[in-house]
């Protein structure tokens, strides 16, 4: 049995991609600083029929990525699908002229050093299996800056265009790397941004492997 990986795993995005994983046959590894929220995704999913464990990590450890990426693929099956969604903090969301260098180097050690790490621990064993898909989460500000949320911005920004290198790299070893740009509030009202909806998109980019980005509503 294989396994997707979902980083910044919570009740909202991550608990549908879980579902929508764990229906096709998916066994699930939920990566999260928090264990008590852990637990109880983990418990809602199991009783859901989802084969499901959680594993503390912050995605600004390196260490500890890297040790919960192992022990899901020990524990669960190798590593399939990684998907990195974790929530930015609050420091990253403010205006440029208020971020600091300190912010701005924080926000890429979340939104780039993050997932650079985690693709370089699972990438060796989706070569071995022949097959992978690493999925990013991104707002709009990966695509168009926004000097509102500039620390969010540059990072972004930088995570997409890692992705899209690794896209081009990768392909020819059926490895492929999509991102799902939301412009809008998960969970907001808006169906097309319920996080039902949003995991089958992300189901779709793994399933059909067309283009590095796509745009939701775009």
């Amino acid at each position: 049995m294989t396994t997707i990986a979902i980083i910044g795993a919570g009740p909202g995005l991550g608990a549908a991609v879980a579902r929508r994983f764990g229906r096709e046959g998916f066994s699930v590894a939920l990566v999260a600083r928090g264990r008590d929220r852990l637990d109880r995704l983990v418990s809602d999913l199991v009783a859901d029929g989802v084969r499901a464990r959680g594993y503390v990590a912050d995605v600004r450890d390196r260490g500890a990525l890297a040790g919960a990426l192992d022990s899901a693929a020990t524990e669960l099956g190798p590593v399939e699908v990684l998907q990195y969604s974790p929530v930015p903090s609050a420091a990253f969301l403010r205006p440029v002229s208020e971020t600091s260098v300190e912010d701005l180097a924080a926000a890429v050690e979340f939104s780039v050093l993050g997932p650079a790490s985690a693709i370089a621990r699972v990438l060796p064993g989706m070569r071995e299996s022949g097959r992978g898909t690493i999925l990013l989460v991104n707002g709009a500000s990966a695509v168009t800056p926004n000097g509102a949320v500039a620390g969010t911005s540059t990072a972004f920004a930088a995570e997409s265009a890692y992705g899209a290198m690794l896209h081009d790299a990768l392909a020819s070893e059926n490895i492929h790397v999509g991102q799902l740009v939301v412009p809008g509030a998960i969970g907001g009202g808006d169906p097309l941004f319920a996080p039902d909806a949003l995991a089958g998109r992300l189901w779709t980019i793994h399933a059909e492997r067309g283009p590095y980005r796509t745009t939701v509503g775009g």
